[in-house]
């Protein structure tokens, strides 16, 4: 599917922004402020939610949702790159838009382990990296499935079994 592509300033400022807010976001998580001994203390409603569950357990699962904070971050990046570069040029569901959405979110994985080797209370990991390019890669997948009508498929699927039982 084409679309007009978006050459205004105005149209590439709303296409961009996002992307370098969040670039941003991801930077900001990167620092001191959000090492792990910074977090851990914020998982402390952990013992509040379950009760029962052993103080052993709690580092493991402070590392859990660490990893999956990786994830989600560049789901997010990779989902607002291949939109503002699917906008640029009108193109959608564009594979091309994904190999380059990929290849970015993979320098920018890179440079973000990078910038974490200059942080005293935080390491660099070549795991974050994959756990990274694993989030980027779902969110592309996510969002050509979004754009292929899937979820437009499965909304009328849905509705028509509700209709069914009445």
């Amino acid at each position: 599917m084409r679309t007009a592509p978006s050459s205004s300033p105005t149209a590439k400022i709303k296409n961009w922004l996002p992307v370098v807010a969040w670039a941003g976001a991801i930077f900001l998580f990167s620092t001191d402020l959000f090492s792990s001994s910074h977090t851990s203390h914020a998982f402390g409603f952990l013992s509040w939610l379950f009760p029962s569950l052993p103080h052993e357990k709690f580092p493991f699962l402070h590392g859990v949702l660490r990893k999956f904070g990786h994830w989600a971050e560049y789901f997010i990046l990779a989902v607002l790159l291949m939109r503002a570069l699917q906008n640029n040029n009108g193109e959608k569901n564009s594979w091309r838009h994904g190999l380059q959405t990929a290849v970015l979110v993979f320098l920018y994985a890179l440079s973000d382990e990078w910038h974490q080797s200059f942080v005293p209370s935080r390491t660099a990991s070549f795991g974050d990296v994959m756990i990274d390019v694993l989030g980027g890669i779902c969110g592309i997948f996510w969002l050509l499935w979004y754009h292929r009508g899937i979820r437009t498929t499965l909304i009328s699927r849905l509705g028509s079994h509700k209709s069914l039982k009445q």
